[in-house]
């Protein structure tokens, strides 16, 4: 796939004071509100002017600002874990092992969605030759069994999902955002390969309790809540066979934010 332009962050990133993964995994957001957004680049630089004036900090990993992920989703042969999202089936899961790619650590993890809309994510740590596929791991097999509704028999890799990660924590540590860049999917079953090009995916992870500093900063910057998936909207773009419709209306707001068609290889 072409290489594309995209903006640089770092400069501005600069100017936010650091934040460690000590301190940070130390925030516990009782009460949690986990919430989407959708916009582009540009905005995005504004975003993080904001985020910077009003005393955010960003995460510092392996002495990064911008951390890139490397994830492998997984699914059954009839794509079910796709399917029941695409349903609307409230309880549902997904299954991915996850690199970070800078310190070399990866993990299967399986999210799994109750009927009231809360995630609960469980992972254990497995090595990072296993990131594509790991099956072969009588121990993550088992953890698998124990912690999700498929064996590691009913599952096969599916899609893997490439992007950079930035993270920002308020001043008064009530929320988290994690903003993804420069994603890119390659979907193992039908070998296509795209990106969202200059798409930017947000999540605002905050106490239920607490203002949100952040919301009104993306309000100021036209930036409104939005439902994704980003295995989902991967699945959609790359997999005709897939029942997908819903999904569509998805792919089109994104190519309405950056004004740009997506084109798939």
């Amino acid at each position: 796939m072409p290489e594309q332009a995209h903006i640089s962050f770092v400069p501005t990133l600069e100017t936010l004071a650091p934040i460690s993964l000590e301190e940070m995994d130390a925030v516990k957001l009782m009460n949690r509100i986990d919430s989407k957004y959708l916009t582009d680049e540009t905005t995005l630089l504004s975003i993080l002017r904001d985020a910077a004036a009003a005393g955010y900090r960003v995460l510092v990993a392996e002495d990064a600002r911008i951390s890139p992920y490397d994830s492998v989703y997984y699914d059954t042969e009839t794509l079910k874990m796709f399917s029941d999202h695409h349903n609307r089936r409230l309880r549902r899961q997904k299954v991915r092992t996850r690199a970070y790619v800078n310190s070399g650590d990866a993990f299967l993890e399986i999210k799994r969605k109750n009927n009231k809309g809360r995630t609960k994510k469980k992972r254990t740590s497995i090595p990072m030759q296993e990131l594509p596929d790991f099956r072969s791991d009588a121990v993550a097999c088992r953890y698998l069994a124990d912690h999700s509704d498929f064996s590691a028999e009913q599952l096969q890799p599916t899609l893997e999902t490439l992007f950079y990660r930035i993270t920002l924590v308020n001043p008064a540590m009530t929320e988290r955002l994690t903003i993804d860049t420069k994603l890119v999917f390659k979907n193992f079953r039908t070998s296509r390969e795209t990106s969202l090009r200059n798409a930017v995916i947000i999540e605002l992870k905050q106490d239920g309790h607490a203002e949100s500093q952040m919301k009104r900063i993306l309000l100021a910057n036209r930036v409104k809540p939005v439902r994704i998936s980003k295995y989902c909207i991967a699945v959609t773009l790359t997999d005709p066979s897939a029942k997908s419709n819903r999904f569509k209306v998805k792919v089109r707001q994104i190519e309405k934010t950056i004004n740009h068609k997506i084109t798939v290889v």
